[in-house]
């Protein structure tokens, strides 16, 4: 499978030819972001024998797949000890990108502080690899943002090469649709949409993604791709906050929100499930909302859905972190002092990854208020290095003695690994966000 490292970079000649490479099988492909978004990406281009070239500015993620490990739980270290016996090699040596034939970029894309769009991992991005690129390349962006972004910041990086869009270079945008942990839907299997900045450039962009994925869904723009992304995500999140908003309804109200979702979904037309839970996390549906919501200021307008449903499910946690004081309180015990277990600190279940994980905002405002709180998930044996949350803990083995030392036990992330007869018989108080025990006990609280 492997791939000549040196490129005479004049050998190209149209679009065809580089549509010709990646049909062919001998295009190199560069990865940029080796996260839960580009690593399944690079084992796909190797599964089907195209060679790949990983970047990352993670030393330790770079060092850790070199070495052939895996970094992230449902992707397994065989299959990354099989690509790099191939030649696969991850490196902060951008350089390299003059070697590559698609340059693909899944880096992050957070919020700031003022829950505005972060584009500072795009547009270094951009600045590193900028030297390097050469005409005869397709430049493909994954990650979520806003409306205009491929033309409005990546193509003057391009542009500014002397690089003719749609004749010399290929810029696409093709938005992300990895679902961690989920085992009915791989990268393979998962549509892709893709818009190019040019007619010529979507065509590029369609061999590139046709060479692994089943089906290329083609679209009329970058910018119509780019929104495609942030509608399926802002679907979800106002809908879970619909549920969510449901849920403290029929709380108020005595009704279990749980009976009534499985009953509405008994209609076969015209009713999607969804379920309620401590608050949203990942990477996508807590942020990408507001990605548009602050684009459409740009045209005077307000975003009334998309603004409250992310205050719905911004409240949650609190919302959680309140039925716990209650429970407590009914049992003369204050929140103050307390021990409580997390069940669960991952954002979804059986899942290793914590971005945004609405378990870390409990966490947080349980500690605020006094509570000695502790965790225990499979899946992070010890709570993680982030940005903003400071925990320093390792995850507490579920015996029958922990279990029942904790005053209360809150089910956050409810992973197929927990006991959950185990935990029923010996926690004194479990509070529970997921709908995971559907019966009466006196120790259940439904939150």
């Amino acid at each position: 499978m492997s791939t000549s490292m040196t490129r005479n970079t004049n050998t190209f000649q149209s679009t065809e030819d580089l549509i010709e490479r990646f049909s062919g099988g001998t295009a190199l492909i560069g990865i940029i972001g080796l996260g839960y978004v580009g690593l399944p990406l690079a084992l796909r281009f190797h599964e089907v024998g195209l060679s790949v070239v990983g970047f990352d500015i993670d030393a330790t993620r770079i060092a850790t797949l070199n070495a052939g490990k895996s970094p992230i739980k449902h992707i397994s270290a065989s299959a990354i000890q099989k690509m790099c016996a191939d030649g696969f090699k991850a490196t902060d040596d951008f350089t390299r990108i003059a070697e590559v034939d698609a340059i693909i970029i899944c880096v992050p894309t957070p919020l700031s502080s003022h829950r505005e769009p972060d584009l500072s991992f795009i547009i270094e991005t951009m600045k590193s690899i900028a030297p390097y690129l050469r005409q005869g390349q397709i430049l493909s962006l994954e990650s979520t943002t806003w409306p205009g972004t491929t033309e409005e910041v990546l193509r003057p990086f391009i542009e500014q090469r002397g690089l003719a869009i749609g004749q010399e270079f290929f810029l696409v945008y093709s938005p992300e649709r990895e679902d961690p942990g989920n085992a009915d839907y791989t990268t393979r299997t998962i549509p892709k949409v893709v818009g190019g900045s040019t007619a010529a450039c979507r065509d590029a962009g369609e061999a590139l993604y046709k060479t692994v994925i089943d089906r290329v869904v083609s679209v009329s723009s970058t910018e119509t791709a780019e929104l495609t992304k942030l509608l399926e995500n802002i679907h979800r999140s106002v809908n879970i906050g619909l549920v969510n908003e449901m849920k403290l309804i029929c709380d108020r109200m005595g009704i279990d929100i749980y009976e009534v979702i499985d009953a509405a979904a008994t209609k076969p037309f015209g009713f999607t499930p969804y379920y309620p839970g401590p608050g949203l996390g990942g990477h996508c549906i807590p942020i990408d909302p507001f990605y548009l919501t602050w684009k459409a200021r740009e045209y005077g307008l307000s975003t009334h859905f998309i603004e409250l449903a992310g205050e719905i499910n911004r409240n949650m946690p609190e919302w959680v972190v309140g039925k716990v004081a209650d429970a407590l309180n009914a049992r003369q015990k204050s929140l103050n002092g307390s021990r409580i277990l997390a069940l669960g600190i991952a954002y979804k279940r059986d899942v290793d990854d914590m971005r945004e994980s609405p378990s870390v905002f409990v966490m947080e405002h349980l500690r605020d208020r006094g509570v000695i709180v502790e965790y225990s998930d499979p899946n992070v044996p010890k709570f993680p290095r982030m940005r903003e949350h400071r925990f320093d803990l390792s995850s507490v083995e579920l015996t029958p003695e922990a279990l029942s030392s904790y005053d209360a036990v809150i089910l956050l992330t409810d992973h197929s690994a927990f006991d959950y007869s185990q935990i029923l018989e010996h926690a004194n108080l479990i509070i529970d966000t997921r709908g995971k025990y559907r019966i009466v006990d006196e120790k259940i609280v439904k939150a």
